[in-house]
């Protein structure tokens, strides 16, 4: 069954794993993470927008995303919500930082 995601614009595509890939490659830049970290995360998004339905928003590629790369490595989790979230200062990453901090502490 096709996946679809709602653009921004409304315009409807189907789900590329590719670019999920794309963009966790691009965050994980010099990081620990490997090609086969990347291909799990990149399934494991796909496989729980799938538990949604047959259509997601972007947002919901998004979140599934960091949700994902939360666990996987913090430093790459902070860049790619800096892009996704559309972060404009350095406030925005303290606050993210704390979020994810304390989200780490609760574990």
């Amino acid at each position: 069954m096709p996946l679809v995601v709602v653009k921004r614009s409304g315009e409807r595509e189907l789900f590329d794993r590719a670019k999920v890939a794309a963009g966790v490659a691009a965050a994980s830049k010099n990081r620990p993470v490997g090609a086969e970290d990347i291909a799990q995360l990149s399934a494991g998004v796909e496989e729980s927008l799938r538990f949604v339905g047959g259509e997601v928003t972007y947002e919901q590629v998004g979140l599934a995303v960091l949700e994902q790369l939360r666990s996987l490595d913090e430093v790459a989790y902070l860049r790619f919500a800096s892009v996704y979230k559309g972060f404009s200062g350095a406030g925005d990453f303290r606050r993210e930082a704390g979020m994810l901090e304390r989200a780490s502490a609760e574990r």
